[in-house]
């Protein structure tokens, strides 16, 4: 490989000034619906006490997950010794720390009383898995920013691979714990499962990679610089397999609800008659987020179009919003069984599978989080290195010949 040198965005374009003030505006949106969901009260969002968790919960639970997948290309360069992602590491770490902001900022204006953050940051209830959880976000981004100083340093660039396998370690921590938040969960049918840890890690590695293909040719094209087909299909092959694990999980999942015989009405809720929930399920997690990706990854003649490339990563993302979607509303949705064996009756919606209906300023601040996410993308890749000049076929194969 040839050595690689690093630049940044030139950003004096009014098209990336225009980019600029457009993420600014969604953010600015997503900050106005919090403080008028937090000001009128949990009446005006489509929350209910049954449905406690939102839209913007699936916006904040999904790039959550996906910033730790967003680290795929690094881990592999550092703790893998694949050179061929190394020139991408720097890429690959700043957007999970954006991910990870993103998806923080929106639970946290979600949450209420964000004011309250500090009791969380200091008084720790370890029986609670979601005060692990604050450590792990936390201990993310320490990893990742310390990974990224080994990386850009050459003062302490010794130290990378030390740095980059401990950012690897605890990426894979992070998720088990927001899949252990929904897998520690008595009550709901949907939760209460070991696979859920499992299941979000390799949610995790297929969300963030097709995110981080996305920002990579979508950044590359507006700065006219060369990315080569080795980088892309190399890409392509691995998403291909994260994908087809992705719909492995989804149906070992499945399959042991059915198993067992205290969750089966809860999967024919949600595979035959759940309604939205069933809608959201097939076509949107297992068709438009799976099997059509899946084909178009493979197939060959299609193989090097990038037009195409950036249609599955978006069909992947889609489909991860729709299974966060059917995992936190529809697990939600579906009664709570809190004495399993007996038939409860009473005026509080027991035996009723509960309504959710998205509002505004729930979807407005749920999609500030993808907004906060590129805008500090967008603003790091102007001020630091964080791009190689290049990421032609001759300069990052050695192995490299023209045909």
């Amino acid at each position: 490989m040839s050595k690689i040198e690093y630049t940044s965005l030139q950003g004096k374009s009014p098209a990336y000034f225009v980019l600029l003030g457009v993420l600014g505006l969604f953010t600015f949106t997503g900050i106005l619906a919090a403080w008028y969901m937090e000001h009128n009260g949990h009446h005006v969002t489509g929350m209910t006490n049954q449905i406690v968790w939102g839209t913007p919960h699936i916006f904040a639970i999904f790039l959550i997950v996906a910033a730790s997948g967003a680290l795929n290309v690094a881990s592999i360069a550092s703790v893998f010794s694949k050179k061929i992602y190394e020139p991408m590491a720097r890429l690959s770490a700043l957007l999970a720390i954006a991910l990870l902001a993103g998806g923080l900022v929106v639970l946290l204006l979600d949450l209420g009383r964000p004011d309250r953050l500090i009791v969380a940051m200091t008084h720790y209830n370890f029986t609670s898995v979601f005060a692990w959880n604050i450590i792990l976000y936390s201990g993310f981004f320490t990893f990742c920013g310390l990974y990224l100083w080994t990386m850009m340093d050459h003062n302490v660039h010794q130290y990378k691979k030390y740095a980059g396998f401990s950012a690897f370690v605890w990426r894979l921590i992070l998720t088990t714990g927001t899949g252990s938040i929904f897998g520690f969960l008595v009550a709901r049918s949907a939760y209460e499962t070991a696979i859920m840890a499992p299941m979000f890690v390799i949610m995790s590695f297929s969300y963030g990679l097709a995110i981080f293909i996305l920002v990579l040719m979508a950044t590359y094209k507006a700065s006219q610089m060369e990315l080569g087909d080795v980088v892309i299909l190399r890409l392509r092959n691995l998403l291909g397999v994260f994908v087809a694990a992705v719909l492995y999980f989804t149906f070992v999942y499945h399959l042991t609800n059915i198993y067992d015989a205290d969750r089966r009405d809860f999967e024919r809720f949600i595979l035959l008659d759940g309604g939205i929930y069933t809608t959201v399920f097939w076509i949107g997690d297992i068709i438009i987020g799976g099997l059509i990706p899946l084909l178009l990854i493979y197939l060959p003649s299609i193989k090097k179009n990038r037009t195409v490339l950036g249609w599955i990563c978006g069909m992947i993302i889609l489909g991860g919003l729709s299974q966060v979607y059917v995992i936190v509303i529809g697990g939600q949705a579906f009664p709570l069984e809190i004495f399993p064996g007996y038939d409860v009756s009473s005026s509080f919606y027991d035996g009723i599978v509960n309504s959710y209906t998205p509002s505004l300023p729930e979807i407005l601040l749920g999609s500030s989080g993808i907004a906060i996410t590129l805008l500090i993308v967008v603003f790091m890749l102007k001020v630091l290195r964080f791009m190689p000049n290049s990421l032609a076929d001759n300069v990052i194969d050695p192995h490299y010949s023209v045909k």
